[in-house]
């Protein structure tokens, strides 16, 4: 049987009080961290990896199914209005389309050859990088793409936790981070959903900051597409350029960013 699969430690649940609930599961959570740690070398590889691919034109493909998949679209969908790159450079597939984003679609995962073709149509090519991301390590729809991939030298990776995995066999970087049994036997889109979100957020947020879009500590190239990221512009504008809201907002508006606001004030 496969690690996240295996029993939980944990037994009786439903005699549990909420406070030892929620106790118990916070403490399984607090293993997340140390277990990701364990993987930062093959993390490196693969951000530096995709930097180089990115900086040739290429893009970031994550590719799952399920809680795996949907972590995926979260990411690439928060990176425009992050990092201020194209819709285009960071891009998310679900086993399924977009109706499984929110119900399941049944048997979706299982299709062998889905995955290549959801990759195919966005135009592949080698400067691309595909994520394939699976719990198990053994789901059709990623391990097909990923070894569609590899034969047509595309380069890969594989976000996994269990050892030795399909997946992960198909990978050029294989990232096996093993979180263990769940609280609730299976359900893995805690633990093991945990530590993917980890690791996705560390590959890309380091690799924004890599491609300079991330000036000190300041998102310079956010989206300025609501008033919560407007205000934040702003402030990081008054406090880069030592100057008072009403001058730095008025700024930021005839700019339309808060690094064309930044530049235009240091060279003047």
């Amino acid at each position: 049987m496969i690690i996240t699969e295996r029993e939980s430690k944990y037994r009786n649940l439903e005699e549990m009080s909420t406070k030892d609930i929620l106790t118990n599961i916070n403490n399984e959570d607090k293993t997340v961290a140390a277990e990701v740690e364990k993987v930062i070398p093959q993390i490196e590889k693969l951000v530096e990896l995709i930097v180089a691919k990115i900086e040739l034109g290429g893009r970031l493909f994550y590719i799952g199914s399920g809680t795996s998949g949907r972590l995926g679209i979260v990411d690439a969908a928060e990176c425009p209005p992050t990092f201020g790159v194209d819709e285009n450079t960071v891009i998310g597939l679900l086993a399924g389309g977009d109706k499984a984003i929110q119900k399941s679609i049944e048997h979706a995962e299982d299709n062998f050859d889905s995955g290549w073709e959801d990759l195919l149509k966005h135009n592949l090519n080698e400067n691309d990088v595909v994520v394939g991301i699976s719990t198990s390590g053994r789901t059709p729809y990623v391990v097909g793409a990923l070894q569609k991939c590899s034969e047509y030298g595309i380069s890969t990776a594989a976000i996994t936790n269990n050892e030795n995995t399909l997946l992960s066999k198909e990978a050029l970087i294989p990232i096996e981070v093993i979180t263990g049994p769940e609280f609730v036997t299976g359900s893995t889109r805690m633990k093991a959903g945990t530590a993917t979100k980890f690791i996705i957020n560390m590959i890309s947020t380091t690799v924004m900051i890599r491609l300079g879009k991330i000036k000190d500590n300041k998102m310079v190239d956010m989206q300025l597409v609501n008033n919560k990221l407007i205000e934040r512009g702003t402030k990081i504008i008054s406090d880069i350029l030592s100057m008072n809201y009403d001058e730095a907002k008025a700024l930021l508006m005839e700019k339309g960013s808060v690094r064309k606001a930044i530049e235009s004030a240091e060279n003047i």
